[in-house]
């Protein structure tokens, strides 16, 4: 598989701008890799594929306001900063992208706020949009954290080119959000609802969660035409032991485990023992699943409609099989499904 045979032609109007009115009435294409049928549903109708015992893993990791907008000192330009993940708190430092990045160099200061309360200084250079920040701050740590999340934005997707709405900060999180760190939301499961859960429980559906800190490489375009090539950026994980118990028991009776996203699947496929159980984990995964390959965990799951090229069409790829997905995906853009993060949803079983 090149990255060739991963490209598509998807028209601009099928980018979701705005989510479904309901989380659970998006659309819902259902792909039966046995049979290769494809049926038309709403989201809200999941719940007539599953059964008692059957398992839903999902990703708990919870969204924080990562875009922030600063002045440079002297010519007071406005520059965009995104912030990925904490280095050290001790010393307030931060790996960040920068937009322009041409304009900051080591040694630039940026400020932030009306009142200019939180100044960084740029110490490194890590990637052409890459920055090493340290944080300026008088106060106290959990001070400076609360500052950062009153300065800050929900990061919506680049490709949602309106601006962000206070509506934003509850659509782009999962109603399951629990433990910050996550740059982007695992968009599978924003189509859950609190009363479809309630439903999936009265039914005897159990959860086991899991968190993957979701960080931009996901969204990294792959640039080689040899998959094998490509890296991707690693991403902190935790499988708590509950939850791989829950997932081990419903495998020993063939029950339905199904990974609620591709940040679910890449999470339990990076700590599987070796009779293909699934174990307990916290630590951090690179694992990029393209064709072939074999799944050890999970035997249905929940994704979106993902971008051409991306890592995340050749997981759902290797997981249904090339032909099968491409085939649906045709079939989605006539029938106008929504793409991306706020768009329509698809259950592979």
């Amino acid at each position: 598989m090149k990255l060739s045979n991963f490209n598509f032609e998807l028209p601009k109007e099928l980018l979701a701008e705005y989510p479904s009115e309901h989380r659970d009435e998006a659309r819902l294409m259902v792909l039966h890799r046995d049979t290769q049928k494809i049926e038309h549903k709403l989201f809200k109708d999941l719940i007539d594929y599953f059964d008692e015992g059957d398992v839903m893993m999902l990703n708990n990791t919870k969204v924080f306001p990562a875009r922030m907008y600063g002045n440079k000192e002297k010519t007071g330009a406005r520059i965009e900063v995104f912030l990925l993940r904490e280095l050290n708190a001790e010393n307030r430092l931060w790996d960040v992208l920068v937009d322009p990045a041409r304009k900051i160099r080591i040694g630039n200061k940026l400020f932030f706020g009306d009142d200019e309360s939180l100044v960084a200084e740029v110490i490194d250079n890590t990637t052409s949009r890459g920055r090493t920040l340290r944080f300026l701050f008088d106060g106290s740590y959990e001070d400076f954290r609360k500052k950062l999340l009153e300065l800050g934005e929900t990061p919506l997707p680049k490709y949602i080119k309106r601006e962000v709405e206070p509506e934003d900060e509850d659509r782009y999180q999962t109603i399951f959000a629990k433990h910050e760190g996550a740059v982007a939301a695992p968009t599978a499961g924003l189509h859950f609802s609190k009363h479809l859960m309630k439903r999936l429980e009265i039914k005897g559906i159990d959860f086991a969660e899991t968190t993957l800190h979701v960080g931009l490489g996901t969204f990294n375009p792959v640039e080689v035409e040899d998959l094998s090539k490509h890296k991707m950026d690693s991403e902190q994980i935790i499988i708590p032991q509950e939850s791989a118990d829950m997932v081990n028991k419903a495998i020993a009776n063939k029950k339905k485990v199904c990974a609620v996203g591709t940040t679910v699947m890449r999470t339990v496929e990076s700590s599987v023992s070796s009779n293909n159980q699934l174990n307990a984990f916290e630590g951090w995964t690179n694992k990029f699943i393209f064709p072939p390959y074999d799944f050890s965990i999970a035997n249905c799951m929940v994704t979106n409609f993902h971008t051409p090229k991306s890592t995340l069409l050749m997981m759902i790829s290797a997981f249904a099989g090339h032909d099968f997905v491409m085939k649906a995906y045709k079939e989605a853009i006539k029938e106008k499904y929504k793409f991306y993060s706020y768009g329509d949803a698809m259950l592979i079983l």
